[in-house]
C-alpha cells in the first residue's frame, strides 16, 4: 500500500516571521485587517519599518501589488521601502504605485488627463521655466513693475502655489501671507489667469497643476474616481502630518469607496505650516473617519530615557495633540544639560570648545549637530568654528553669508570700505529697476575711471549714462549712498539699507521675505559689536568669503559637525545635539508666539529638535545680548525650558562669564564646566 501525503504550498507570508521582526505595536500595524487606520508614530519608533512590513503583509497575503498605492514625500523613500518589501516577500513589487504625490499624479494624468483637456504628451514645467512664463504674463498684462511695488516672478509663483495647495481663494492667500500686496490683488489675479491660460494653450503643467488636475479629475469625473478607487484597494500615506489641503482631499476621494486607508505620521512633528502643510489633516482624521482604528508607535529606539522624558513633558503642554508617551528601549544615560551663557558670543565659544573636548573623549565630528530655530542663529557659530578650524557643513543650504540677500546687503558695506570693488558695484546697480548688465557695466566703467568712485557716482555725469526712465531710481540710490557715507557703524549701515531700500526689494523679489528680513536684522545685531565696517568685513571674510563652495577642513574631509535649522534636520539623528538660542523671542521666535496655534507649532519644532539627540543633549541659553545702542538687554529663558519641572535636566555652569569675542581676536581657553565633558562621556 502506498501512503500519500499532500504538501501544503508555502505562501510568501510563511517566509516572514512578522512577530519576530516587529515589536507588539509595529506588528499590530503591519497585520491589521484593513479599513481606515491612523498610525501615530512618535520620533524614533520605527515608522518606516512598520510601514514596510505592512506592505509586505498585504503582498504576502495575496493582494495584487498593482492594487496598492504607497505615497511618500520623496521618491527615494518609496524606492527604498519597495526594495525592502521585494526582499521580504521574494517577488517583484514593481507594480506597486509608489512615490510622491506629484510622481503618482503624473502617471494618472497621462492615462486620464484627456478628461480635463490634458493630452498624454503634456510637458511638466520646472520651477524656473514656470517663473519665466509668469514673467511673460506680467508683461502681457502691461503691469508696470517699476513704478510700484509689485511681486516679481518668484513671489507670484509662490502665491500661485499657495492658492492651489491650500485650496484657498487668492484674496485669502494674499491677506494672510502677502498683506503688502493687497492693493495689487486685481493685477495679480489678471497675471495668474493669463498664466493658467498660457499653460492650457501650450499643454504645460507646473508641479502644482499636477495635484490640482488630479483633484479635479477625482471630484469632477465620477467614473474615473470609481475606476481608481477600485484599482487602488489599499492606500498607504507616509508623513501624513506634512500633507497639505489638496493632498488630503485627494487621499479622501481615492479611499471613498473601499476606505482601506492607512495614514502614518506624528502630529507632534507637524512643523511645515509655512509651506502650506495642514495640521488639520491629521488632527481631524478621526472626525472624517468615524470607524477609524488608531494605533500608537511609542517604543523609541533612538534616544535615552532622560531625553525622551524631557520630550514627553514638553510636548504635553500642547492642547491639540494625540496623547502618546515615548518609551526608551535603551538604558539610562545623561540628563539633558541646560547651559546658561553670558551672551550669544560666549554661547558660540562654549559650543565650539565643548565639541573639541568631546572629540578628545572619542566622539567624531559626524556625531555632533547644532540645531537652531532660524538660519541667522548660526552666524556667530560659523565664525567661531572657522576661527578654531572646526570642519562644519550647513545642511540644506548655503552658509550664512553666501545667501543672496546677505550678499546684496554686504555689497553696500563693501563699496564703503573699498570704492573700487567692481563686483559689489555691479551687483548693487543691477538691483535698480530698469538697470541691466549693459547699463551697469557702462556706469561702472565711468566710475572706475575716477580716483574716487563714490564721489563720481553722485555727479550728474553718471546719472546721464542711464536712460531717462531709470534715472529716478538711480538718484534714489545716490541719495542712499550719501546717507551711508556719513556712517561708521556697520550696524547702522545695514539698518539704513534695510529701511530705505532693501525691505521693499525683499518683499517684491524674494519669496519668504519675512525670514530673509529676520536674517538681515540678525546681521545688523551681529554687526553692532563692531566699531568699523573694516573690522566687520574682516570677520565676514573668515566665514568663507562670497563663494558658494562648502569648505570642509581637517584630517578627514568627510567628517564635519552639522549645522542645521530644526526644519532641515527632521528625520535625522546624532549622538550629541546642541540647541542654542533658547530664549523667548529667539526660540520660540517673536513671530511664532502671537497665537496659541503658532505657539503650539513652535513647541512641536522644539520637540523635533530634542528628539534628534541619541545620547547627549545641550540646551544653551544666552542671558543677555547687546542691542543697537550697545547696551545689554536681559533675555528670558525659553518658555520651553521654564515649563519643564525641575529634575529633568541638569545645569552645566561655566565658572565665569567670558568677555564677548569681537573683531576676530584670538579666542581664549574656555573655563572647564562644573561637570567636565570627560565625566559626562564616561558615564555612558
Amino acid at each position: 500500500m502506498v501512503r500519500k501525503f499532500a504538501l501544503k504550498s508555502r505562501t510568501a507570508a510563511d517566509n516572514i516571521d512578522f512577530a519576530a521582526e516587529l515589536n507588539r505595536q509595529q506588528l499590530a500595524v503591519a497585520t491589521a485587517a484593513g479599513g481606515p487606520m491612523l498610525v501615530i508614530a512618535g520620533a524614533g519608533t520605527g515608522k518606516t519599518r512598520a510601514l514596510t512590513y505592512r506592505l509586505a503583509w498585504l503582498v504576502a497575503n495575496g493582494v495584487d501589488p498593482s492594487r496598492i498605492m504607497l505615497v511618500t514625500f520623496t521618491n527615494r523613500a518609496a524606492r527604498e521601502m519597495l526594495s525592502r518589501v521585494e526582499l521580504l516577500v521574494r517577488q517583484k513589487t514593481r507594480d506597486i504605485w509608489g512615490g510622491t504625490f506629484h510622481h503618482i499624479a503624473n502617471k494618472i494624468l497621462r492615462q486620464y488627463g484627456q478628461k480635463l483637456g490634458i493630452q498624454p504628451d503634456f510637458t511638466i514645467l520646472d520651477r524656473e521655466d514656470a517663473r519665466d512664463l509668469i514673467a511673460s504674463c506680467v508683461k502681457e498684462a502691461k503691469v508696470d513693475i517699476h513704478k510700484r511695488r509689485f511681486p516679481r516672478k518668484s513671489v507670484l509663483a509662490a502665491i500661485s502655489s499657495f492658492v492651489q495647495n491650500t485650496l484657498e481663494p487668492l484674496e485669502a492667500v494674499i491677506t494672510k501671507r502677502y498683506p503688502m500686496f493687497i492693493q495689487e490683488t486685481p493685477d495679480i489675479q489678471e497675471v495668474l489667469v493669463l498664466y493658467t491660460a498660457k499653460k492650457q494653450d501650450r499643454q504645460l503643467l507646473d508641479f502644482d497643476d499636477l495635484l490640482s488636475a488630479w483633484l479635479r479629475l477625482l471630484a469632477g469625473h465620477d467614473e474615473v474616481r470609481e475606476r481608481l478607487s477600485d484599482q487602488f484597494l489599499h492606500i498607504l500615506v507616509d508623513e501624513y502630518q506634512d500633507t497639505n489641503a489638496i493632498q488630503g482631499a485627494i487621499v479622501d476621494l481615492l479611499a471613498s469607496k473601499h476606505r482601506n486607508l492607512t495614514v502614518v505620521g506624528d502630529d507632534s512633528q507637524s512643523i511645515y505650516s509655512f509651506r502650506g502643510a495642514s495640521f488639520e489633516n491629521i488632527i481631524t482624521f478621526r472626525e472624517r473617519y468615524s470607524d477609524v482604528k488608531e494605533y500608537r508607535l511609542e517604543v523609541n529606539y533612538r534616544s535615552t530615557p532622560e531625553i525622551l522624558e524631557l520630550a514627553n513633558v514638553s510636548i504635553a503642554q500642547n492642547t491639540r495633540r494625540f496623547p502618546k508617551n515615548l518609551r526608551a528601549v535603551r538604558t539610562s544615560g545623561l540628563k539633558p544639560a541646560v547651559v546658561p551663557t553670558h551672551d550669544h558670543f560666549v554661547q558660540a565659544r562654549f559650543i565650539a570648545e565643548y565639541i573639541l573636548q568631546l572629540l578628545d573623549e572619542g566622539r567624531k565630528l559626524n556625531d555632533v549637530a547644532v540645531l537652531y530655530r532660524s538660519h541667522w542663529h548660526s552666524l556667530e557659530l560659523q565664525l567661531e568654528f572657522q576661527r578654531r578650524n572646526i570642519p562644519f557643513n550647513v545642511r540644506g543650504g548655503l552658509r550664512f553669508f553666501e545667501q543672496a540677500h546677505m550678499k546684496d546687503v554686504l555689497c553696500y558695506l563693501r563699496i564703503l570700505q573699498n570704492p573700487h570693488d567692481e563686483l559689489a558695484w555691479l551687483r548693487l546697480l543691477k538691483m535698480l529697476p530698469r538697470v541691466g548688465s549693459a547699463i551697469s557695466q557702462r556706469i561702472w566703467q565711468h566710475l572706475d575711471a575716477s580716483p574716487k568712485p563714490l564721489s563720481s557716482a553722485r555727479e550728474p555725469a553718471a546719472a546721464n549714462l542711464l536712460p531717462p526712465a531709470a534715472r529716478p531710481f538711480y538718484l534714489d540710490f545716490v541719495k542712499l549712498l550719501r546717507k551711508l557715507a556719513k556712517l561708521s557703524s556697520p550696524a547702522e549701515v545695514i539698518d539704513v539699507v534695510l529701511n530705505d531700500f532693501y525691505d521693499d526689494y525683499l518683499v517684491s523679489h524674494y519669496d519668504g521675505a519675512n525670514l530673509r528680513r529676520e536674517d538681515v536684522r540678525g546681521l545688523a545685531n551681529f554687526a553692532s559689536q563692531y566699531a568699523t565696517v573694516e573690522a566687520f568685513l574682516a570677520d565676514v571674510a573668515l566665514a568663507g568669503e562670497f563663494s558658494g563652495e562648502t569648505v570642509v577642513t581637517g584630517p578627514t574631509e568627510q567628517d564635519y559637525v552639522t549645522l542645521s535649522t530644526v526644519h532641515q534636520a527632521k528625520g535625522l539623528e546624532w549622538p550629541a545635539v546642541f540647541i542654542p538660542w533658547l530664549a523667548d523671542g529667539r526660540f520660540p521666535t517673536d513671530l511664532a508666539i502671537n497665537t496659541k496655534q503658532d505657539e503650539e507649532e513652535e513647541r512641536r519644532v522644539f520637540h523635533v529638535a530634542v528628539t534628534r539627540a541619541k545620547d547627549e543633549l545641550y540646551l544653551v541659553v544666552p542671558q543677555v545680548y547687546r542691542n543697537r545702542s550697545r547696551s545689554l538687554v536681559m533675555m528670558k529663558p525659553s518658555r520651553f525650558l521654564t515649563e519643564i519641572q525641575d529634575g529633568l535636566t541638569e545645569k552645566l555652569e561655566l565658572e565665569e562669564s567670558l568677555p564677548s569675542l569681537i573683531g576676530g581676536r584670538e579666542p581664549e581657553a574656555l573655563p572647564a564646566p562644573e561637570q567636565s565633558p570627560d565625566k559626562r562621556l564616561n558615564s555612558h
